[in-house]
C-alpha cells in the first residue's frame, strides 16, 4: 500500500513538474540582432509576456533568418509551425494580402505610430480572411520612407528619371516606376552589397533601417518630405503567431498574449519606430553625406505622379471583391486622424 501510494506522489508530482514546464516560442525575423525591431520591440514583448505568464511563456529569438530560408518565406515559415512567432513585410509575398496593402500606398501616413494603430483597424475591418493560418499579434508601419542615392540630388520628380532604385514591396516597386526610376526589388538583407557594388543607384527607406545596414557609409544623398506633408511611403510589417500553437496553449496564456498583442501593440512598435529616426538621421548627419528637403510646391508633382498607383490599386482589388475606394478612404482617414491626436 505504501508503494502505491508513494508511486502515486511520484508520478503525480512528474505530472506537476511536466505542466509547468515552460512553453518555449521560436521568434524568427530578418534583420540583424543589433536591429531596433529585436533591441526595442521582440526582446521587450518577450520579457514582458514571460514576467506575466510566470515565466510559462518564453522566447528563443532567431534573428537574421537563423531558422533558414529567405525574409520572403518567413509567413509561410509561421503557417507551417516552423517558426512560433515572426515578423515580417506581407509586402514580401505579392498579392498574398491584398486588403493590407492599402498601407502602403504613397503619401497616406504621417508618422509610423498614427499610421500603425490605423493599420491595426482596417486588419480587424478589411483583412482577417487574408490571414489563414496564423494569427497576427500586430501591424506596423515604419517612420516617414525618404529616398536615398549616390547619384544626384533629389528635389523634383525629373531627378528620378533612370535611377536604379530599390523598393522593397509590389506597390514601393510601383511607386519608383510612376516617379521615373527603375524599380530593383529585393529584401533588405540584400541591399548594402547592391548598393556597394552599384547594382542599384539608390533605395527608398525610413531612418532607422539605414545605419543598421551600415548604410549611411555608402550613400552621397539624402532626400526628405518633411511634416506637415505626408510622408512619401511607408512600409506594412507584421508580428504573426501560428495558429495552432496558439490555439494549443491553455486559457490562462493564451489571455497573456491577447494582452500583449493587436492596436496598443501595434501602435507602440510605431512610437519605437518614430523615435528611432532622430538618431539614425544624425549618423547620416556626422558623415557629411548632403541633404535635400523636397519643398511643399515640389510634392505637388510627387503626388500627381504617383496618384496612379493608388488608382490602380483600387481598381485590381475591387476586382478581387474588396471595397477598394472604402479602404482608401479608412486607411487615409484613420491615419489623419491618430497623427493628430499625438
Amino acid at each position: 500500500m505504501k508503494q502505491t501510494l508513494a508511486a502515486v506522489a511520484f508520478a503525480t508530482a512528474a505530472l506537476a513538474a511536466h505542466a509547468q514546464q515552460p512553453i518555449v516560442l521560436k521568434v524568427a525575423h530578418f534583420w540583424p540582432p543589433t536591429a531596433m525591431s529585436q533591441q526595442k520591440v521582440l526582446e521587450p514583448w518577450c520579457a514582458k509576456i514571460a514576467k506575466e505568464s510566470n515565466n510559462q511563456l518564453q522566447c528563443q529569438i532567431y534573428p537574421a533568418m537563423q531558422l533558414g530560408g529567405t525574409p520572403a518565406q518567413l509567413i509561410q515559415q509561421a503557417i507551417d509551425g516552423v517558426a512560433d512567432v515572426v515578423w515580417t513585410l506581407p509586402g514580401y509575398t505579392a498579392g498574398r494580402f491584398p486588403s493590407m496593402e492599402v498601407m502602403e500606398l504613397p503619401f497616406l501616413t504621417k508618422d509610423a505610430e498614427g499610421g500603425s494603430r490605423a493599420a491595426w483597424e482596417i486588419y480587424e475591418k478589411y483583412g482577417q480572411k487574408d490571414f489563414a493560418g496564423v494569427k497576427p499579434l500586430a501591424f506596423n508601419v515604419h517612420d516617414r520612407g525618404h529616398l536615398h542615392n549616390n547619384k544626384r540630388p533629389i528635389t523634383k520628380v525629373s531627378d528620378l528619371k533612370g535611377l536604379k532604385m530599390r523598393a522593397p514591396t509590389r506597390l514601393t516597386n510601383k511607386m519608383v516606376a510612376a516617379l521615373g526610376a527603375t524599380p530593383v526589388g529585393m529584401p533588405m538583407p540584400q541591399v548594402p552589397d547592391a548598393v556597394s557594388k552599384g547594382v542599384v543607384d539608390g533605395y527608398v527607406l525610413p531612418w532607422e533601417v539605414i545605419p543598421t545596414m551600415k548604410l549611411h557609409e555608402m550613400t552621397k544623398y539624402h532626400s526628405e518630405i518633411n511634416a506637415p506633408q505626408p510622408g512619401l511611403y511607408t512600409t506594412l510589417f507584421t508580428i504573426a503567431m501560428n495558429q495552432a500553437k496558439y490555439d494549443s496553449l491553455p486559457p490562462e496564456l493564451k489571455k497573456v498574449i491577447d494582452a500583449n498583442s493587436g492596436a496598443e501593440f501595434s501602435a507602440s512598435i510605431g512610437r519605437a519606430w518614430d523615435a528611432s529616426a532622430p538618431p539614425a538621421r544624425k549618423q547620416a548627419e556626422e558623415r557629411g553625406n548632403q541633404f535635400n528637403t523636397i519643398g511643399a510646391a515640389e510634392v505637388e508633382g510627387f503626388q500627381k505622379a504617383t496618384a496612379r498607383v493608388t488608382d490602380d490599386w483600387i481598381k485590381e482589388v475591387t476586382a478581387k471583391g474588396y471595397d477598394g475606394k472604402a479602404m482608401v478612404e479608412d486607411a487615409r482617414a484613420l491615419s489623419a486622424k491618430y497623427a493628430e491626436r499625438k
